[in-house]
């Protein structure tokens, strides 16, 4: 086992340019933390046996929500933090360019278990290594 070393956001950010393609910075126990730069639209998903964590560290992303009661988007600005419960469909969406962290089980694909077309800039994964 490599020793462990601290990692810096800022540089895991500068380390890629695309959009929508989460890299993988650490693990804890079962779950990946992974950041992204995100600007403009995801798509609706939903992920069945997970919830998703989201933390914004420059910029702003939205979440849309389809839940019982109907549909309704939250804001999240920079320094927020919120979590969508499994089950619940989704579609993340950034109006200016935007950094996040996201907390997810590990081998969770970024466009869930069920979605809409998956459309060119946004990247199917289940995370990068950095």
């Amino acid at each position: 086992m490599e020793p462990m070393e601290p990692i810096a956001l800022s540089a895991a950010l500068a380390s890629f340019t695309q959009q929508w393609s989460p890299r993988i910075v650490t693990t804890v126990n079962d779950y990946d933390v992974r950041v992204a730069k995100v600007e403009g639209e995801h798509l609706w998903h939903v992920h069945d046996d997970t919830d998703e964590f989201f933390l914004v560290l420059e910029g702003e992303l939205r979440i849309s929500l389809r839940e019982a009661a109907g549909e309704r988007t939250v804001t999240l600005p920079k320094g927020s933090v919120f979590t969508v419960p499994r089950g619940i469909e989704h579609k993340p969406y950034a109006p200016v360019a935007t950094e996040i962290l996201v907390l997810e089980p590990t081998g969770t694909s970024t466009v869930g278990d069920r979605h809409e077309a998956v459309p060119a800039h946004v990247d199917a994964t289940t995370g990068h290594a950095l």
